[in-house]
């Protein structure tokens, strides 16, 4: 049984309080569920092997309320990782911890994602265990400046390595190659360097040459040997051990050779060489990881360094951290807007592509909302600044990416579990193998090079980076279109995705609909109608309503006062004018109330069938008319859902509207499933059922009102404006409104699987056939012997070459 604290919002009063718990007690495997409504807290036991958090937090989100663990999340930056190994070990000593939930390592961006009981576990205590294991936690930068360089200093010094190493490396390669040179080609060199004439002198010069080599990749040895005692060996042990090898066996010879017994042969160029190909590979992935980090950095390098604000009648320019909320902010044409706010002086157009990916500039007038690091095209303005620092678009669109990218795909499991076996399976292979030749009768010199070649050519790096890096590049491609997928399991379900359910209104539809037809019985007049019904809805906020009151608007129609006013979610609303009853609302509450449609039931089917929803209006429980009204259809509608049937996906809409509306619709725009008549509530049962038939489904909606259907769906994916973080329920967010970006979200899905797949492949299929090689296998069948700095070169480029892969998702375009 386990026991967790989760935090509850949406509850209003005790009777909310019930209702989660009545929620959660009817799953199955739910032994206790208690709430405390003042802390907001409810504390849960339940059989993880019969009910999983996941099905708690959607039962209490179609309950209409919002559940998560009640824990503190932290990013902290790690130094001191060098491949899959390292990762794997931060993870285990912090999930050791008591108190920590869940511990997520990202190799690709050096960083840790841990969620925790602050109650139970601080910071310090974490980075305390992770600095025992021999590394490094910082708190994370947020600065790009100090970000970059950062990683130009660790790059320079990774050159600066590799070039020293190189100019020992070469000659030293060259010198023991002497011999080979002078049996193959018959080339006289110079007596001193010739290990037949001078082997003394030949080895003296070997060792001088091999030093500062060792010396500069001395990290190699401090972090491998310190991996090794602490019993979690990492890609630096590998190496630590295999060129510490060669080199004692080199430095036994030189003792050997001085004291006259010339017949050894020397391993300083393998042990320098290996060393100094390591570094180059180092080098060039350290190069390589940086662009696979581009996106982010170019969003935290959008907003600008400083604002001009007006203070006490003057304009001066301040630090952009010094904005505080209520500052008034100069913005001149062609500059961006440091924050968020509202316009309050001037008229302008706002390029916002940056952030939403839209093309064409925003209009802006007073009363219109700015986005931070959005370009300033035309004209002056002045606007009172609303949300700084954190709280800005642009930085809650940073911190969306930057979790995704930190997070892991389900795809990334068996990748992780080898990576932690890994290094201590190859030291044994290594060990087993050059034993095994030894005791078949080969000599020490072969059984060394054996376990040298088996050390030095696995790569536990290839297997930590094939995942991370295309899910960094596929995100940070998404936010570059407007497309936020918040984290690596949903990146990898979009690609599964079979049925994708869209709500009508305001996602296949404008959202702004309009009266197009008034009918009335003949006992009053349209405007009179109008009046009542508009009066009516002048307390709704419904889009249906909002477009009757504007036609009263539009025709100098009075208001009339509500005495009272009652909403029926899922059917209309009841109120009182003048003493009169009014019911206005769908043909389910003239059914429910017993109302007969009388002479217009002709006319509302002809309404429906354009497309139009009737709203029917009662005046003391009789007809009284109808009034029709239309959401046009957004331009891109037809285009994406004909992009869906292409690739393979069937496409359904909900709605509350009558079914003969419903189809009309779904004729025009060519879906498949029409769920019609369906209350707000019993939208997450639709997408269930759709599930039952054994389908992944994604729901399609505006994030707040379809928040349980969201929840419920394999993907929930929330549509329209980037600046409004009601993205919760959702695991991704379309920054624009345009349905374009749903088959762009997928597509971009395949492609990154599709990549994570071949670097997998990549990965296991060196391994696999690198380390046999490594151990003799060939060399049994005749073949020639692996030489340890060709196994040294291997490695070196095999996770580069997963990097370089990862890349070519830069290349991705959405779809058109």
């Amino acid at each position: 049984m386990e026991t967790k604290l989760l935090k509850i919002e949406g509850m209003t009063c005790a009777a909310c309080a019930k209702a989660v718990e009545r929620a959660s007690k009817k799953l199955d495997g739910v032994s206790e569920a208690n709430v405390n409504f003042a802390a907001e807290k409810l504390n849960i036991t339940f059989d993880s092997s019969k009910v999983l958090l996941d099905d708690i937090q959607n039962a209490i989100a179609k309950a209409g309320y919002k559940a998560f663990l009640d824990t503190t999340e932290k990013t902290l930056r790690i130094e001191g990782m060098t491949c899959a190994a390292c990762a794997k070990a931060i993870e285990r000593v912090t999930k050791k911890i008591d108190g920590v939930i869940e511990s997520n390592v990202n190799l690709a961006t050096e960083k840790l994602n841990i969620s925790y009981d602050s109650s139970k576990v601080r910071v310090s205590d974490i980075k305390r265990a992770i600095e025992k294991a021999g590394y490094k936690a910082f708190d994370e930068e947020i600065a790009v400046d100090k970000d970059k360089e950062r990683k130009e200093k660790e790059i320079k010094d990774l050159w600066n390595r590799f070039f020293i190493s190189a100019v020992f490396g070469v000659p030293l390669l060259i010198i023991a190659m002497v011999p080979m040179i002078i049996e193959k080609f018959g080339i006289i060199l110079p007596p001193a360097i010739s290990p037949m004439v001078h082997p003394k002198i030949f080895a003296i010069i070997e060792l001088i040459l091999v030093i500062p080599i060792l010396y500069v990749g001395r990290k190699y040895f401090i972090v491998g040997f310190k991996s090794l005692i602490r019993k979690s060996p990492n890609m630096d042990s590998l190496i630590a051990m295999g060129t510490s090898a060669a080199f004692i066996y080199s430095l036994f010879a030189v003792y050997e050779i001085l004291s006259g017994n010339v017949d050894y042969d020397l391993y300083f160029e393998s042990a320098g060489v290996i060393l100094t190909l390591i570094t180059l590979g180092k080098y060039l992935e350290a190069i390589t990881k940086g662009k696979t980090s581009e996106a982010i950095k170019k969003l935290m390098g959008l907003a600008p360094k400083t604002a001009t604000i007006e203070r006490d009648g003057k304009d001066i320019e301040i630090n952009i951290d010094e904005v505080e909320p209520g500052d008034i902010i100069i913005v001149k044409p062609g500059e961006k807007m440091p924050v968020d706010g509202v316009i309050i002086q001037g008229t302008t157009s706002v390029d916002e592509s940056m952030l939403t990916g839209e093309s064409i500039p925003v209009e802006k007038n007073v009363g219109d909302k700015v986005i931070g690091a959005s370009i300033n095209k035309n004209g002056l303005i002045r606007f009172k600044a609303t949300k700084v620092g954190k709280d800005t678009a642009l930085a809650h669109i940073i911190k969306l990416v930057e979790q995704a990218q930190g997070s892991k795909a389900p795809i990334a499991k068996m990748a992780d579990v080898i990576s932690g076996y890994f290094v201590p399976v190859v030291i044994g292979l290594a060990l087993i193998s050059s034993i095994a030749w030894y005791i078949s009768g080969e000599t020490g010199v072969f059984a060394l090079t054996i376990f040298i070649s088996v050390l030095v050519i696995a790569c536990p790096c290839a297997l930590g980076l094939a995942t991370p890096t295309a899910i960094m590049v596929g995100t940070g491609k998404g936010a570059e279109y407007g497309v936020l997928i918040k984290s690596g399991t949903a990146l990898e379900t979009a690609h599964k995705i079979q049925t994708i359910v869209f709500d009508k209104t305001g996602t296949i539809t404008e959202g702004k609909p309009k009266v197009t037809d008034i009918i009335t019985t003949g006992k009053i007049n349209n405007n009179e109608l109008l009046q009542i019904a508009s009066s009516a809805e002048k307390g709704s906020e419904h889009p249906l309503g909002e477009a009757i009151v504007k036609k009263a608007e539009e025709n100098s129609l009075e208001f009339k006062k509500v005495q009272s006013f009652k909403a029926i979610p899922g059917f209309g609303i009841e109120v009182v004018i003048e003493d009169k009853n009014i019911l206005l609302g769908n043909k389910k509450l003239m059914e429910d109330r017993k109302i007969s449609l009388e002479n217009l039931e002709e006319s509302s089917h002809k309404l429906a069938s354009e497309g139009k929803t009737p709203m029917y209006i009662s005046i003391e429980n009789k007809i009284s008319g109808i009034i029709a009204v239309a959401d046009t259809v957004k331009n891109n509608s037809r285009k994406a859902i004909e992009k869906l049937h292409k690739m393979g996906v069937s496409v359904a809409m909900i709605t509350g509207d009558n079914k003969r509306t419903a189809e009309a619709i779904a004729k025009e725009v060519g879906i498949d499933i029409v769920l019609a008549e369906v209350l707000p509530q019993d939208k997450a049962n639709e997408v269930k059922k759709l599930q039952s038939q054994g389908k992944k489904v994604a729901m399609v909606g505006d994030g707040i009102n379809d928040a349980p259907a969201l929840a419920q769906a394999d993907i929930g994916i929330a549509i329209g404006s980037g600046t409004d973080v009601a993205m919760e329920s959702a695991d991704i967010v379309l920054m624009k409104s345009d349905l374009m970006d749903v088959p762009t979200a997928i597509e971009l899905s395949k492609k990154t699987i599709r990549n994570i797949k071949q670097n997998l492949f990549w990965a296991f299929g060196y391994n696999t056939l690198g380390i046999p090689v490594a151990m003799g296998i060939w060399y049994i069948f005749g073949g020639p012997l692996l030489n340890p700095m060709i196994g040294a070169l291997a490695m070196s480029f095999s996770s580069v070459s997963v990097l370089t892969n990862a890349l070519r998702l830069k290349g991705f375009k959405p779809l058109k």
